[in-house]
């Protein structure tokens, strides 16, 4: 384990001299913090600026706290998926291209221990951003909307975190396996274009990973049927399973495309 424990260091110390611990939390909380902000004053910003006739006066939809945390899920699963990709495309085959690796594959290295320390701690700096950001939202959703009660916030938390996890595990395992580029281009498509593939023909079937993020927010409803929603964090574990897996032996089958 002491290798191991190595290896963590490595990938914080990594993290931190690159801000990714930094930059990556203030965004996904800039994103939390605008979206009930600007949802609350946006009347007041059309007005303003919308160019209304005289006179006209539009009705708004008045927006719970629940339907801020929706609309803040709709921010996070494009915008905030593109970051977890953009950031951490790279996190394995940029050690192999810029020589990087090189310095660890020459020591005797178990390559399960390789991709489980980057998976750890890139679910940590991910994972730890993503609360923020929706504990940031919440706090102003109890101040300008109504009361959103602890366990279904946190409930609403934890279903969406094992989504998050699928997704950073999704991007390993594809840096581990292919060059930067076609790891990017490959995430992109199985984490975003996927997601509304499965939104136009996702009614055929009810149970998918890609499902995982939408059932979140059966939390804030109250007689929502969950029965897909376990069905869907079984299938999504038993991935990031196999994913994990692959990702180990993608790594361990690579370490000979290592610059050197």
């Amino acid at each position: 384990m002491s290798g191991f424990s190595v290896l963590l260091k490595k990938e914080w110390r990594e993290n931190s001299r690159n801000f990714k611990v930094l930059w990556i939390p203030i965004a996904f909380i800039i994103f939390g913090i605008l979206e009930p902000v600007t949802n609350h004053f946006l009347p007041e910003i059309m007005k303003s600026v919308g160019n209304m006739p005289e006179g006209a006066d539009f009705q708004w939809p008045e927006f719970k706290g629940e339907d801020i945390f929706s609309s803040l899920l709709g921010q996070y699963q494009f915008i905030g998926i593109l970051i977890i990709v953009l950031a951490f495309m790279g996190s394995i085959s940029g050690e192999r291209k810029n020589g990087t690796a090189t310095l660890l594959y020459v020591r005797p290295l178990s390559y399960g221990h390789y991709f489980l320390s980057k998976w750890l701690v890139t679910n940590g700096v991910v994972l730890g951003s993503v609360w923020l950001g929706i504990l940031a939202a919440w706090y102003y959703i109890e101040i300008l909307f109504n009361h959103v009660d602890a366990w279904e916030v946190f409930a609403f938390i934890a279903t969406y975190s094992i989504w998050i996890v699928f997704v950073v595990t999704v991007v390993l395992a594809l840096s581990a396996w292919l060059p930067t580029g076609g790891a990017a281009g490959l995430a992109i498509f199985a984490t975003l274009i996927f997601q509304i593939i499965d939104s136009l023909i996702g009614t055929y079937w009810t149970v998918s990973p890609w499902k995982v993020a939408i059932y979140a927010t059966y939390w804030f409803q109250p007689n929502a049927d969950m029965s897909d929603l376990w069905m869907s964090i079984i299938i999504t574990v038993l991935f990031i399973i196999v994913l994990i897996i692959f990702g180990s032996s993608m790594a361990k089958r690579n370490a000979s495309k290592t610059t050197v």
